[in-house]
């Protein structure tokens, strides 16, 4: 770690402590050159492997881009997308895994994305699973039916003032 004062190399820790969410360290530091001190925050660095064999840092903002892409038109606030993005991370990074498939984070939005909105839902998978006709649609929302109430509690969106039941 440089020191952003004099740009010496060598620096001391001199406190760490995790954050109230436990996603990010933050480092107290000392330079032994200048005797300046300073503040660093460490995050976990979350890759997604794309199908072409790209790899991109996970963002919180292209998830939010594409279910919003899925809820156009629908009763769908950028708080209830907000949340949305918030369930998906959290559920990537407890796989523990530093490089995730593009696959899993599709699947990962699927869950959340049932549970705020069925017809988003449906529009999302049907690009996601690449639906080429009709019966991939009605499958679907035959398994919808047969499911409807077997959404796991820890996956239900908080209530918005903007959709309608």
């Amino acid at each position: 770690m440089y020191c952003p004062f004099c740009r010496s190399a060598e620096t001391r820790v001199v406190d760490s402590r995790s954050t109230e969410d436990g996603t990010a360290i933050r480092r107290r530091r000392l330079c032994p050159s200048c005797s300046q001190r300073f503040t660093t925050v460490e995050t976990m660095s979350m890759l997604v492997v794309k199908r072409s064999g790209v790899v991109e840092p996970f963002s919180r903002e292209k998830v939010v881009a594409g279910v919003r892409k899925a809820c156009q038109g629908r009763p769908v606030s950028e708080d209830d997308l907000a949340l949305l993005a918030q369930q998906v991370e959290d559920q990537l990074r407890a796989s523990g895994q530093a490089a995730i498939a593009s696959h899993d984070v599709g699947l990962a939005i699927l869950g959340p994305l049932r549970v705020l909105d069925e017809v988003a839902y449906l529009r999302f998978a049907s690009v996601y699973r690449s639906f080429e006709s009709l019966a991939d649609f009605e499958a679907e929302i035959a398994l919808l039916r047969a499911t409807g109430d077997e959404v796991p509690v820890d996956l239900r969106a908080r209530p918005s003032s903007t959709r309608t039941t």
